[in-house]
């Protein structure tokens, strides 16, 4: 598998901007890519990217992870001309707090800012330190001369514009990945690794598989409908922390999460799968945490479904993990999608 293909996907991916439903932009850029590597590509209604790689047989694996963030969105304007937001997700706010930010008009303007609190200032604010990080006492400073709400209204920017929060993204020489919205683009870019590495090693897998890339995942409803196929796999974040056993080096196999418990078939096959291969692995239960996988059940569809990814630390905050977690997921990934049953 390609390592510095996959990082440099990583990086691609993490600095495009792609709040929940506003994902276009990355969307066609894994388009592309995915065409590039001589894939055929379709869209669905929502805007899921949907890729097929014919197979051995004619049963269909679905994959998907998640290509879109958490953010923010403008809910007012204020007099001072800052702008008041409410969540897209549910990011953990106070490490918000002096994060930069951009923010997406509808015609097509981008203005850059930073997110702060209402008392954001030690020397002014006997409540600097104290005062909650939450929608109702945070706002955007605006980056431009804006006095009042006029001034901004003149740029353009409205009610229900997108704001972006700057991702941070550092790899580092030990293999260190960290950044904002790992979950879940790290996985989009192990999904991008599993396809370079058909192309490249000239495999066909067991079954055909559908690989989907979804917009509205971190809203809960991104893959509520999805295309006909006997199992769908989500690769999302592994969760670390508290009683779990993951760490940022493993592949985590996810039991049960909030919604429920997993298909045990699928996921007894995929622990027996990283036993065989000597993988860095865990089996963990996510107390509060749902998957596009939760979300197509939810929603109706016939499949069973599991799920794995990634050990992922502080999650909805500043993220990292560690390149061995992503090699052990992939090299899950392709004995899944390969391993003759």
């Amino acid at each position: 598998m390609n390592k510095q293909y996959i990082l440099n996907m990583t990086k691609k991916i993490l600095s495009i901007d792609s709040p929940s439903g506003f994902t276009e932009t990355v969307i066609s850029f894994l388009e592309k890519e995915i065409n590039d590597l001589g894939f055929k590509t379709e869209r669905n209604k929502k805007g899921n990217l949907i890729v097929t790689v014919p197979g051995k047989k004619e049963n269909i694996l679905g994959i998907t992870s998640h290509v879109d963030t958490l953010g923010l969105m403008v809910r007012s304007i204020d007099k001072d001309g800052t702008l008041r937001f409410m969540k897209i997700g549910g990011p953990i706010l106070p490490t918000y707090d002096g994060e930069y930010c951009k923010i997406y008009t509808r015609d097509n303007k981008v203005y850059t800012g930073t997110v702060l609190s209402d008392a954001p200032a030690v020397h002014v604010y006997k409540e600097a330190t104290t005062m909650p990080r939450d929608e109702e006492h945070m706002h955007i400073r605006l980056d431009e001369v804006v006095k009042n709400k006029e001034d901004v209204l003149k740029l353009g920017i409205e009610n229900g514009d997108y704001i972006a929060i700057d991702p941070k993204t550092v790899i580092t020489e030990n293999g260190f990945i960290k950044s904002r919205f790992l979950d879940d683009k790290m996985s989009c870019a192990i999904l991008l690794g599993l396809l370079n590495h058909l192309v490249t090693e000239k495999i066909k897998p067991e079954k055909t598989l559908k690989l989907m890339f979804s917009t509205y995942e971190e809203c809960g409803f991104g893959s509520s409908y999805v295309f006909e196929c006997d199992e769908l796999l989500a690769v999302d974040m592994g969760c670390i922390g508290k009683d779990l056993s993951c760490t940022e080096y493993d592949v985590s196999i996810c039991a049960k999460d909030g919604a429920g418990p997993y298909d045990y078939n699928m996921t007894s096959r995929l622990i027996k799968l990283a036993k065989d291969n000597h993988l860095n692995y865990v089996v963990d239960v996510y107390p509060y945490y749902s998957s596009d996988v939760t979300a197509a059940l939810k929603g109706g569809n016939n499949i069973k479904g599991a799920l794995i990814g990634p050990g992922i630390c502080a999650s909805h905050g500043m993220e990292r993990t560690h390149y061995e977690a992503v090699e052990n997921t992939l090299k899950l990934l392709i004995s899944y999608c390969c391993h003759i049953e």
